[in-house]
């Protein structure tokens, strides 16, 4: 058994790693059963198609979908279409109003790849996701965010 400050320290890294872990991949959304699997497999895409992908998780620590809920970052709901940085009520980046994007598919799967590469100064503190199939996902979700 540990003792002190080491037990301690010990104790705080564990729970840190065990909350950053529950997030992982799931967004907020509890596990279901296994038995449920199978069903959701079999059932059409369009009874699920205003859940979130699991790749939107890593949006939502930032972003909400709610129209007019700006949180860290500003509110996705009507995005696909909207010209960058025209959100009332956000403060975007010198960088972002500068672009001159609108965020069609195309732009938003570029964005999404490398936001810093393809606007060099972004406040975005999102690295990209290299897997065109998770950014497909995301890019359909926000395609119905309307």
């Amino acid at each position: 058994m540990q003792h002190g400050a080491k037990a301690v320290t010990t104790t705080i890294l564990a729970l840190a790693m065990a909350s950053a872990l529950t997030g992982c991949g799931s967004g907020n959304q509890a596990a279901e059963p296994a038995a449920n699997a199978t069903s959701e497999a079999a059932a059409p895409a369009e009874a699920f198609a205003d859940k979130p992908p699991p790749a939107f998780a890593q949006c939502m620590s930032c972003h909400s979908v709610e129209a007019g809920k700006n949180v860290v970052g500003p509110s996705l709901h009507g995005v696909v279409g909207r010209k960058a940085a025209s959100l009332p009520g956000y403060a975007y980046s010198a960088a972002l109003k500068a672009s001159g994007l609108t965020w069609d598919e195309a732009t938003l799967d570029k964005w999404l790849t490398s936001p810093a590469k393809l606007v060099p100064g972004t406040k975005m503190g999102f690295f990209g996701f290299p897997d065109a199939a998770k950014r497909k996902e995301v890019i359909d979700y926000l395609a119905k965010q309307k």
